[in-house]
């Protein structure tokens, strides 16, 4: 008789998500499924709402990643009032994106992936989390913290707030940067290059080749913004997807046509959609984004130190790495990166003028912002009526995009560790871990609403039913 285990919750991610493993008579792994169990519903909260106010409103999305939603909201509300905003506020609105990486990615690795690496994968779970981590290596776990810290008071400096700053607006920002704010960030930079390379040098000592097999491998496209000539890119470009070859699947996309290439597709066991490349329909139109993927289809950083920590990474796992372990390294890389671009752009001295937002009014009545989240690619795509009044919203997030990397995951990770009905709880973690390497954000991707309904199934040794404890 077919056995099922179920993982529930998936700990150490943003939201509500459970797993199950189904087992074949010999006990050994048919399939793996991720289901995310919050509800969307989001965009339809949004129709009825002026564009004006959905900057603000959508960054209420979620607290990890407000920046991401309002930046790409006001850039979808840009093109409707079919602006070009001013420079500076190009390069202010590109700093806290360069922000948000910086402590989106250290709050991933620092706080909820670590403790796998340092503790180990089958330490006891009462340890194995940040306090675990600050009592075996309290210098890193400090240096982590105040690392994610210099990204979140960025954020507050540029927007007034860490979380839901109402800052990007339809044509810009509200709020131009003070020269002793400037200096604050620039000041801050030494430490947290430094610590940010002492990480990346301990992470490459511990995980050779080999050991960066744990979560598994498979083939894939890869998707991601790019900047003329492919140089890895956050705030704008042109979309292009690679396959595991790094060879071009789509070069030079307008983000605004979006929906020429990418579809969703739904299934009734999670309330995740999937998105997917169109032409190969689902599931063969797989591809994945975040930290992997941007770094899987950029020809470079743009920038020094991160682009020799990029040609040391493809030294190891080759152009185009498929290891969903390597999630981690490459946010290592994106953090680096970002401190460098962060470093630029306060050397313009453009980025203190006063002058950072046009006027307009509505001048279309659809409009598409895209832009790379930490996650991943994020769309925002609005369609409004004469007066701005949001008629249609449409939302698809990074973690979408990674749902079918996801579900491929946990199936892969899952076959190479159960075998014969054997199961211990390292084995479940290493399951967990293959989610925890995307860094889902499911309440970004579904859209909370309200309480949370709960499924909780209780079987004994056999695989059996005993009990079964539902909240709708």
């Amino acid at each position: 008789m077919e056995k099922q285990i179920h993982i529930e919750p998936v700990t150490r991610i943003e939201g509500h998500a459970k797993i199950t493993v189904f087992l074949d008579d010999a006990g050994d792994v048919r399939d793996a499924q991720f289901h995310v169990t919050e509800l969307r519903g989001f965009e339809k909260f949004c129709e009825g709402r002026t564009l004006w106010e959905m900057p603000g409103l959508t960054a209420r999305i979620c607290g990890i990643c407000p920046v991401s939603h309002i930046l790409a909201s006001a850039k979808a509300c840009d093109a409707i009032l079919s602006v070009r905003i001013p420079e500076t506020a190009v390069l202010l609105r590109r700093l806290m994106n360069a922000g948000q990486m910086v402590q989106s990615h250290a709050l991933s690795f620092y706080y909820l992936s670590a403790p796998d690496f340092l503790l180990g994968w089958d330490a006891d779970p009462a340890i194995r989390n940040v306090v675990g981590l600050v009592e075996k290596n309290p210098d890193l776990a400090r240096k982590g913290i105040r690392l994610r810290a210099y990204g979140q008071e960025i954020i507050n400096r540029l927007g007034g707030k860490r979380i839901h700053p109402g800052w990007a607006v339809p044509g810009g920002v509200n709020q131009a940067l003070s020269p002793e704010d400037r200096q604050w960030m620039l000041d801050g930079l030494p430490e947290a290059m430094d610590t940010i390379q002492e990480t990346l040098d301990l992470f490459k000592r511990a995980f050779d080749c080999d050991a960066r097999g744990v979560l598994g491998e498979f083939t894939s496209m890869y998707m991601g913004l790019v900047a003329p000539g492919g140089t890895w890119e956050h705030y704008e470009g042109l979309i292009r997807i690679v396959d595991q070859s790094g060879d071009i699947v789509v070069e030079g996309h307008d983000p605004a046509r979006y929906d020429e290439i990418i579809v969703e597709a739904s299934q009734p066991w999670t309330y995740l959609k999937f998105p997917h490349y169109e032409p190969m329909g689902f599931p063969d139109g797989m591809y994945r984004v975040g930290p992997l993927g941007r770094v899987n289809v950029c020809e470079s950083f743009g920038t020094p130190r991160a682009d020799a920590e990029l040609e040391a990474f493809r030294a190891l796992a080759s152009r185009c790495s498929g290891k969903v372990f390597d999630y981690h390294h490459t946010r290592l890389l994106e953090i680096l990166a970002s401190l460098e671009r962060i470093e630029r752009l306060l050397g313009d001295e453009r980025i203190l003028s006063p002058r950072v937002r046009a006027e307009a009014g509505v001048n279309a009545t659809r409009g598409v912002g895209i832009h790379e989240a930490p996650r991943g690619t994020l769309i925002h795509d609005y369609t409004v009526d004469d007066d701005g009044i949001i008629e249609k919203a449409n939302f698809i997030v990074s973690t979408g995009h990674n749902n079918l990397g996801m579900n491929r995951a946990v199936s892969e990770i899952a076959k190479m560790y159960i075998h014969k009905g054997e199961v211990t709880e390292g084995m479940l973690n290493r399951i967990e871990g293959g989610i925890r390497a995307y860094d889902p954000c499911l309440s970004c991707s579904v859209h909370a609403a309200g309480q949370m309904p709960i499924d909780v199934r209780i079987v004994d040794g056999d695989g059996q039913l005993v009990e079964r404890l539902t909240r709708e």
